[in-house]
């Protein structure tokens, strides 16, 4: 019994739920922490409502580790459905040449023919930019979102001239936008990505593609080369309408078998079960794959590839879960001062460091610190150190000892471990960090 596939219809829902997500989520705060953010201006990544300072971007390979698993795992099941289901390049060419140039101004006669443009006025070609120019302004910023909060984002542009390198990534992405979308258009897909190029290498028997159904339709290629329009062999579906060919955004020939331009879009499938619909017959054009469509059984979905992938990435999201956990809520670097060492009138031995105390928790702190050397003794800071939540607090420290290990002939650089904790919650925030103390030798004391 034929049936009139909706891909099409799905697919645009997808999009609405993608771009939904895509331009709330940078709004979305918990405890002041964003579900992404990487704030090269604070030096900052926020990841799933929780902040960390750049020193702690070892998250970041983890991350990427994810990401490329993930495409592998997607391309390896689903051949190109990224591409043509949440791709942002797909997304954007489907609202400036579906709605603005097809439903709204009328430049393409309908949605069903891609080919061919329809003799419409310069005026409203340009125009159709203009409104595609005013969309990528604001595409352009919700991606800047992700690196630059909202609220910093507009504040920062109401005083445009003292932030001119974000005006300028703003204005280059746009240009962009408008470029690729308008007179690149699927040639992108087809010459510039790389993910088309490395696709192939994914692919197995069993991958689902979009796949013409040559036994039932007929040939219509043979190595390459196009034998009819309407197949001529008795029992074959195909009409030879070429629906399936004036819907393609990418301009290419499904029936000609798998080819590098598709995106798996499916519209040529939506298009097909239309026409076959009529003579009771399901679309030629199927979302399969090489296997199940030559054995007529079930896409095998579970094979070796694709459960080894979900494993690896499973044990890669808990190590990133386990790793977000251990989060420090303080951060210490210390430096010596240029200053070697001091000798005081009482024979006291001083060195000087430069504390930095870093809260990165999302609540005030007081922070001290003490030495695991009881000979050395702080002499400053005589009070605890009190550091707002995600600020930092640079500190003099200086230690002294009376207690001299002492050489005749040279200095001597002994190894001492500092603890630095939270006073309020000692037994939570608390980091240990080594550095040198310096004693003079015996003559410079004297």
């Amino acid at each position: 019994m034929g049936c009139e596939k909706n891909y099409t219809s799905r697919r645009h829902f997808g999009f609405a739920i993608i771009t939904a997500i895509a331009f709330v989520l940078p709004f979305i705060k918990i405890n002041d922490s964003h579900f992404f953010l990487l704030s090269f201006d604070k030096s900052k990544l926020h990841l799933l409502f929780t902040q960390f300072d750049m020193q702690e971007l070892y998250l970041m390979p983890f991350l990427f580790i994810i990401l490329f698993l993930f495409i592998f795992f997607l391309t390896t099941l689903g051949g190109r459905v990224w591409c043509g289901w949440s791709c942002p390049q797909t997304i954007f060419r489907s609202v400036y040449r579906d709605l603005i140039q097809t439903k709204i101004l009328k430049i393409y006669k309908n949605i069903k023919d891609k080919q061919k443009q329809q003799d419409v006025s310069v005026f409203k070609r340009a125009l159709s930019v203009i409104i595609w120019a005013c969309l990528s302004v604001l595409i352009a910023s919700n991606f800047l979102w992700y690196f630059v909060p909202p609220q910093d984002f507009f504040a920062y542009l109401s005083d445009w001239t003292n932030h001119k390198v974000l005006v300028g990534f703003l204005a280059c992405i746009t240009l962009w936008l408008v470029f690729d979308v308008c007179f690149l258009k699927e040639n992108f897909c087809v010459y510039v990505c790389p993910y088309a190029r490395i696709q192939s290498t994914m692919f197995d028997n069993d991958t689902i593609q979009v796949l013409y159904n040559e036994e039932r339709g007929g040939k219509i290629y043979d190595k390459g080369t196009k034998l009819w329009k309407k197949p001529q062999i008795e029992g074959a579906q195909c009409t030879g309408c070429e629906a399936c060919v004036k819907i393609c955004p990418t301009h290419i020939d499904i029936r000609k078998g798998m080819q590098l331009e598709c995106i798996n879009c499916l519209e040529c499938s939506d298009a097909c079960s239309k026409v076959m619909a009529k003579f009771n017959f399901p679309s030629l054009i199927e979302w399969t794959s090489e296997n199940a469509q030559k054995t007529h059984q079930k896409v095998k979905y579970f094979r070796f590839r694709t459960i080894a992938y979900v494993a690896i990435l499973s044990v890669a999201s808990v190590v990133l879960v386990l790793m977000s956990g251990k989060k420090e809520h303080m951060l210490l670097n210390i430096n010596r001062t240029s200053e070697l060492y001091n000798i005081t009138k009482d024979k006291n031995v001083e060195n000087s460091y430069t504390f930095l105390f870093q809260n990165t928790d999302s609540k005030k702190h007081t922070y001290y610190f003490d030495t695991n050397d009881t000979n050395i003794k702080i002499v400053r800071p005589s009070e605890p150190i009190e550091v707002k939540p995600n600020h930092k607090q640079r500190v003099i420290v200086i230690l002294g000892s009376k207690n001299l290990n002492l050489n005749d002939q040279k200095d001597m650089p002994i190894t001492i471990k500092i603890n630095a904790y939270a006073v309020d919650e000692k037994e939570k925030i608390s980091v240990d960090r080594e550095t040198v103390f310096v004693y003079p030798k015996k003559q410079n004391l004297n």
